[in-house]
């Protein structure tokens, strides 16, 4: 029987009622429904529905890392790139998982390493990006890029973003970074409003590693903040380092959703 666990955003879905609905749908399907209300072991779910955006669907993702669900993004949000459905279809693709007509899209995820006196403090995992920004005044900072123990170059910026291919619809493209399609495997750099007239995005293979150093040229004890997935995140100071990787894990995206990735994009964005 198959395990079905429904995460609901609060605020898009504040009394409950889109949970409700997907869940006594669930019910009348001879599955074992879970909410976040109940206690379950969360590596015996099969299928999470996610009710929400990007944001809500980022965090489901953090939350069962590790574990070997699948997720379905239902939009009650408002872009919603990662999402499948909305609320109007969400019987339909329901039903496409019960008789086996879907695909498992799988997405590579990033692991971000910080590391100060040659110690790692703290580390984690994101399915979109990691970013360094300036933390504090606003003044630019700078970074010192490095791949695979290489030194490549140096940006004065408020920030540096490296995404996944998934995230190049996120915050790297706000900051003037490429589309890629979502499924390919690499390691893209991208400058958030550097002092250069060279601020194109950089793409590496998905087996590089990129480290950024945070340094203090003007002497001035600069500060940032590492930020994973745009939720967890880690005060920096002069000469940390982060390195990032390709993660072991990965996040298995549901698709019933018969449209292209470029079709989305028109959909989405022009």
């Amino acid at each position: 029987m198959n395990n079905f666990y429904i995460i609901s955003n609060q605020n898009k879905d504040p009394d409950g009622t889109f949970s409700r609905q997907i869940t006594e749908y669930l019910n009348n399907k001879n599955v074992n429904v879970y909410t976040e209300n109940d206690h379950c072991d969360l590596n015996s779910v099969d299928y999470v529905i996610v009710l929400g955006g990007d944001g809500t669907l980022l965090k489901a993702v953090r939350d069962f890392n590790g574990e070997n669900a699948s997720f379905l993004g239902i939009n009650i949000g408002t872009l919603g790139f990662l999402t499948d459905s909305d609320m109007n279809n969400f019987r339909v693709c329901i039903d496409k998982i019960l008789c086996g007509d879907y695909t498992v899209d799988e997405r590579m995820m990033i692991k971000g390493c910080i590391y100060r006196n040659g110690e790692v403090i703290y580390q984690n995992t994101s399915l979109n990006d990691v970013v360094v920004n300036r933390y504090g005044n606003l003044r630019v900072v700078d970074y010192d890029i490095y791949v695979n123990d290489e030194y490549l170059t140096s940006y004065s910026a408020d920030g540096v973003i490296v995404s996944t291919a998934t995230g190049s619809t996120a915050y790297s493209l706000s900051a003037g970074g490429p589309i890629i399609q979502p499924n390919a495997e690499l390691i893209m750099v991208t400058p958030v409003c550097p002092h250069t007239l060279n601020k194109r995005s950089l793409i590496f293979g998905s087996k590089d590693k990129v480290m950024i150093k945070l340094c203090d040229s003007k002497k001035l004890s600069e500060k940032s903040i590492a930020t994973f997935d745009g939720e967890h995140y880690y005060q920096l100071q002069t000469d940390d380092e982060i390195v990032i990787t390709k993660s072991s894990s990965t996040t298995k995206l549901i698709k019933t959703n018969k449209d292209s990735f470029l079709h989305r994009v028109r959909e989405k964005l022009m």
